[in-house]
């Protein structure tokens, strides 16, 4: 790992990582890692909740947006341009996701390079903070599994919070309306079907090739979104556009 990518992120997760485990009864890596995960969600929660907020505000504007592609269909430069500057005079970024994803790549990252290279279960003092706190010994032993060691079902389990975090976020399709089959609706319909199975399957195929705290850092991720989305809907006021996305 690249020195400034280990000391900007791979040793300051760590030893928040390693605090957890010396803290909490038991010196559980798999109970630290959901806790560290919670910490990391409730860190990113600013712009999460942005996202969010920004996919209310993208249903918002949905029937002036299908206006636009339809009068500007025969000119894609135009349209563009049009939609962007709805986007802009909404306030809406449509790339707000983007920062989120690359943010949580690295950890999910150094949370496998941590059992790759020996920093855990075994501890590496050589990466510590002088003021870390170290526990006396770490358990690595999760519901009978060794959270270091590669499993099918905890990746299962992670496909499946996947799943239902899809299909709890994603808005609902309309039915298809008889005659001429709408381009836009039926990409968005295409989209969504993708979200919803395909984006299990993928990260079941990941989650299998990693350690099981990757598989946890998926599952408790999936959990706290749909919470996350939950608190959104609740606080969000109900407008026009809106009931649409809620189920």
């Amino acid at each position: 790992m690249h020195a400034i990518l280990k000391a900007l992120i791979y040793k300051p997760l760590y030893n928040a990582l390693i605090f957890f485990i010396a803290v909490i009864p038991f010196h559980n890596v798999g109970v630290a890692v959901i806790l560290f995960t919670i910490l990391i969600k409730v860190i990113l929660f600013p712009l999460s909740q942005k996202s969010v907020k920004t996919q209310f505000a993208m249903k918002q504007v949905e029937p002036e947006l299908n206006a636009l592609k339809e009068k500007y269909k025969d000119n894609k430069q135009l349209q563009a341009e049009k939609v962007m500057a709805l986007y802009q005079e909404r306030g809406i970024n449509p790339f707000s996701g983007i920062l989120l994803l690359l943010i949580q790549f690295p950890i999910l990252m150094a949370l496998y390079y941590m059992f790759l290279h020996g920093g855990l279960p075994a501890v590496n003092h050589a990466n510590l903070y002088s003021f870390t706190l170290v526990p006396a010994h770490v358990s690595s032993t999760l519901f009978g599994v060794d959270v270091a060691a590669k499993s099918t079902v905890f990746a299962l389990l992670a496909a499946v919070a996947q799943f239902f975090q899809m299909q709890f976020m994603l808005p609902k399709q309309p039915k298809k309306a008889a005659g001429t089959p709408n381009f836009s609706d039926e990409l968005s319909r295409s989209m969504n079907t993708q979200m919803k199975y395909v984006m299990p399957v993928i990260i079941f195929v990941i989650a299998r090739n990693f350690a099981v705290v990757v598989s946890l850092y998926l599952i408790t991720s999936s959990l706290f979104a749909i919470g996350q989305e939950m608190y959104v809907r609740r606080k969000a006021a109900p407008q026009p556009g809106v009931a649409a996305y809620n189920k």
